[in-house]
């Protein structure tokens, strides 16, 4: 069974920083691209970053480039999400998730709250 298991959230002040983390299990999550989006409230789940396997090339969403930064430890199964320089505007449930794996499952995702 596929689970995705989000933390780290928390409120932070305009400026910080956070580190998410994604554990996994029940697929080969060497062999998988791994995704990070976001949901805030009332607005439609975004993309946010992307990290392949073997090779580790990432991509983010225009609005997060240069701020956040999207990493993986195959050997703990985990992918993260360093976000830097929070603004409000990245406020949102965060969810992980592997574009390679079928059926599509989501986690619980982890509150990110970005005010002062």
């Amino acid at each position: 069974q596929v689970q995705y298991v989000e933390s780290g959230g928390a409120l932070v002040q305009p400026g910080g920083s956070l580190r998410l983390s994604c554990a996994t299990s029940g697929f080969s999550f060497s062999s998988a691209a791994m995704n990070w989006y976001r949901q805030a409230p009332a607005k439609e789940r975004e993309f946010v970053a992307t990290i392949t396997p073997t090779y580790g090339v990432t991509n983010y969403r225009d609005s997060v480039k240069g701020r956040f930064t999207i990493s993986r430890d195959d050997s703990k199964e985990t992918v993260y999400l360093q976000m830097n320089n929070l603004k409000p505007e990245d406020t949102a449930v965060y969810y992980c998730m592997s574009p390679s794996v079928r059926p599509v499952s989501w986690g619980q995702g982890t509150q990110v709250t970005v005010a002062s």
